[in-house]
């Protein structure tokens, strides 16, 4: 079996804490680890056979590469690179020609990368049942119990039981309030998880029936494919013309195979502030909180900071989130919502919708501390033998002093070695390079002075990331 991650997603209904550049997949919104490691780990407990294939963007690339190489170094079976998103049906396509190459009859475990499961020795069970069925060609999804009349969700109808699973009668929209409660009554009614088990042959067949466009175009892309360090990177042209759709629209609604089995796991897409305050452990007055926080006649309120100390009087019904640059501030009922602000901060051009004030790069991190006229100051943190790439800058110079570890720096024609409190300087227009040599991060604070600091006056000559 491969368990097969789909990460392309961003994440803004959780925004300010996930952001485009840096999503809630890759962040510990739950427990200690991300929600991408936890999905990792997951996969991995099903078995030692079992192997992870994940699919993501450009953007992401490197951070998911991270996280497997960390977690599944020795059971990693690639990693797919989505040039545009084109939904689920065609990702998971890519990733059944890949399967299907060596063995169609193989079995892939779809699972989203940002969920969470709280009983994985159910959900282990579950799965089990779920291959049993796809062994016998059934396409199989993961119905969740309901535990209430949610308006969220989209909901399976599942046929009469024929033991460990039931054939899918319908899959339904999202129902109004006294819908769900009637599906909830009713019973024979499951929230759709988005995970999904078949082999990939079979996918390709019933995509070929229903949706042959969709698998054309990602089996013109797959068979352009190039290879670049852990990715595999598909034609961008012919993916480009693959119609968006999802799996439940292209394949799921259409078949006759289609199967459920029910999962009752303690599971959450943690889609939204609501949610999160839903399944996190709330105080005698309904309260969830994390971090530095202090209330006082509060109710039913989800606040979480990251840093500063958040003290809250006589609300109720409220989310407030505190990050390095941004305070959110919202009605606990209308935090779907959080998306028109994000889209409003795009309109303006504002790089707070993407970026986190720590960004994340696959040499490490850098984080801005201040700003002005004509400077900036960063705090840079690169990993044990990380490099930057060999570039030069046409409208700043940088100043840099070693905080902690040992940098190399590659500065023109000279090499200098520096430990802790050393500096040195770099001119403007001067070609250089900052590695890390040692064992242990290497942390420095530089000082770009110049008439123009974006981001994007970076010449690069060599890449170890091969970015362009």
């Amino acid at each position: 079996m491969l368990a097969i991650i789909l990460s392309g997603g961003s994440g803004t209904r959780l925004w300010p804490l996930s952001r485009e550049a840096y999503p809630k997949q890759f962040i510990p919104v739950v427990s200690e680890e991300s929600l991408l490691s936890d999905t990792i780990s997951r996969g991995l407990k099903l078995g030692g056979d079992v192997r992870v294939m994940a699919i993501t963007n450009e953007e992401h690339r490197f951070v998911v590469a991270a996280n497997l190489h960390q977690l599944a170094a020795d059971r990693t079976a690639g990693i797919i690179l989505e040039p545009v998103g084109r939904n689920t049906a065609p990702a998971i396509a890519l990733a059944a020609l890949a399967v299907a190459e060596q063995n169609p009859d193989e079995l892939m475990l779809v699972m989203p990368s940002d969920q969470v499961l709280k009983d994985e020795d159910v959900f282990a069970r579950a799965v089990a049942a779920g291959a049993e069925a796809a062994k016998k060609g059934k396409l199989v999804t993961f119905g969740i119990v309901p535990s209430s009349p949610h308006t969220g969700y989209g909901y399976i109808r599942a046929g009469a039981s024929q033991g460990a699973w039931s054939p899918v009668d319908a899959f339904v929209e999202k129902p109004d309030a006294d819908t769900a409660q009637r599906y909830l009554d009713e019973g024979g009614y499951y929230w759709n998880s988005g995970m999904f088990l078949f082999s990939a042959g079979r996918y390709l067949q019933e995509l070929e029936r229903y949706q042959p466009a969709i698998l054309e175009a990602c089996r013109n892309a797959y068979n352009a494919r190039q290879g670049d360090l852990d990715f595999t990177r598909v034609d961008k042209e012919a993916f480009a013309a693959c119609p968006d759709d999802s799996i439940d629209y292209a394949v799921m609604e259409h078949t006759r195979d289609a199967v459920v089995v029910p999962l009752d796991a303690g599971w959450s897409d943690v889609g939204s502030w609501s949610t999160l305050w839903e399944i996190q452990p709330q105080d005698e007055n309904g309260n969830a909180c994390h971090g530095d926080v202090i209330l006082e006649d509060v109710s039913g309120s989800y606040v979480h900071s990251e840093g500063r100390l958040i003290a809250a009087l006589g609300v109720s019904d409220h989310v407030i989130v505190e990050t390095d640059d941004v305070v959110l501030v919202a009605d606990r009922n209308r935090v779907q919502d959080v998306k028109k602000l994000v889209n409003r901060l795009k309109e303006q051009g504002r790089p707070e919708y993407k970026l986190h004030k720590k960004v994340h790069r696959p040499w490490g991190t850098y984080e801005g501390v201040a700003s002005g006229e004509r400077f900036q100051v960063k705090r840079i943190t690169v990993n044990p033998g990380a490099s930057l790439s060999l570039q030069k800058h046409h409208h700043r110079a940088e100043h840099w002093v070693v905080v902690k570890g040992t940098a190399n720096v590659q500065r023109g024609d000279d090499e200098i070695l520096l430990t802790e409190d050393q500096s040195t300087y770099i001119p403007l227009g001067v070609t250089h390079r900052l590695t890390n040599p040692g064992v242990i991060p290497l942390e420095l604070i530089e000082v770009q002075t110049g008439s123009y600091l974006g981001e994007d006056d970076i010449v690069r000559f060599e890449d170890t990331y091969n970015r362009v």
